[in-house]
């Protein structure tokens, strides 16, 4: 303001108003309608200006033409910088839906996002043990062997990438003792015609390569080993263990990522070789069950076969399960359900 209580002349007024447009990127080159407006209001005025912080009475009309102005004029810089991103936020579509992923969606780069897995160990680290001490025929050396052979057994079965990709669990295999009554006959069958009952899946995970392939390298897991002693002084290791294993389609096209996921428990008898006839470094199969989602209710082609569907299907009736809880044991989980009955998972 001058001093002597003039006007700002109308020459430094435009020399103003040209040198703050051309300090703004993509300014107009010509003035706006509303700085027309002021300069064309202040060379009509002819009195002194208002001194700085003189009370005025409040002109609340205009000040609400102002507001809802600046409001116009901040929404229409929004929307010429980010025009995808304002559409958007003020509610408008493409009219064909999204194909960005919803919140919590899995992703290529996140595959386990917006499941519990996400904040789950990855491979054996998952997988609690405990602490070894004599029991049964064998000294604390001996279970502390028998649990890291069960323990490798997990990874060979549920882990090994040859295995996922859908080769044979050759390894895992040589941990069974082969002289039991059945399992060969049950290793036969379960590769070359599985059934619901000779089921390849109930003890190694596998997924048919010209159908679905894994999304990265990680599988996440949770559960535990604990061991006691059994039948003829025996020491049965029970390996309870969730598996969540994280798919994309073989054919590679599309960035769809589904879920699959594995709950086993397998009791592992390491029997007295002196009470049992037994392989030497291996053990008999107690009991093994599964508790699977996302991995193809009646399929019996010995792979499992996940539905790449955003979210689970309608239950029917079906009794719904949360795969990811593991506070129930699995007899209660079992308990009343019949094996050949499909459950719904509420997530997966």
């Amino acid at each position: 303001m001058d001093t002597d209580g003039s006007s700002i002349p109308d020459e430094e007024w435009e020399r103003f108003l040209r040198e703050a447009e051309a300090r703004t990127p993509g300014a107009p080159e010509e003035p706006s309608a509303r700085a027309r407006m002021v300069a064309q209001r202040l060379r009509e005025e002819t009195g002194p200006p208002p001194g700085w912080r003189t009370h005025q009475p409040p002109r609340r009309r205009g000040r609400v033409w102002y507001v809802v102005g600046l409001v116009v004029v901040v929404a229409l810089l929004i929307v010429a910088l980010v025009p995808g991103r304002a559409a958007g936020w003020l509610g408008f579509g493409d009219g064909g839906g999204s194909t960005a992923p919803t919140p919590g969606a899995p992703t290529l780069d996140d595959p386990f996002k917006g499941s519990p897995a996400e904040h789950w160990a990855a491979g054996t680290a998952g997988i609690t043990m405990p602490s070894a001490r004599a029991a049964g025929w064998m000294s604390e050396k001996q279970v502390s062997d028998a649990l890291d052979r069960s323990l490798a057994f997990l990874s060979d079965s549920g882990l090994d990438p040859a295995v996922l990709r859908g080769e044979r669990p050759a390894k895992a295999i040589g941990a069974l003792n082969t002289k039991q009554p059945g399992i060969k006959e049950y290793l036969a069958n379960a590769f070359d015609s599985p059934t619901r009952e000779d089921d390849p899946l109930t003890l190694f995970s596998r997924f048919d390569p010209a159908y679905a392939r894994p999304a990265g390298d990680v599988v996440k897991t949770r559960g535990e080993l604990t061991y006691r002693e059994g039948e003829r002084g025996a020491v049965e290791v029970t390996a309870d263990v969730t598996f969540v294993y994280a798919l994309v389609r073989a054919s590679g096209d599309g960035d769809e990522v589904a879920r699959t996921i594995a709950r086993r428990e397998i009791v592992m008898s390491w029997d007295d070789p002196g009470k049992v006839i037994t392989v030497p470094g291996t053990f008999s199969l107690k009991s093994y069950r599964l508790d699977s989602a996302n991995g193809g209710c009646e399929n019996t082609t010995g792979y499992f076969r996940p539905d790449f569907e955003k979210e689970p299907g309608p239950s029917d009736g079906a009794t719904e399960v949360d795969p990811y809880e593991r506070s129930t044991s699995m007899d209660e989980r079992m308990k009343g359900r019949d094996t050949a009955d499909c459950d719904t998972a509420t997530r997966t």
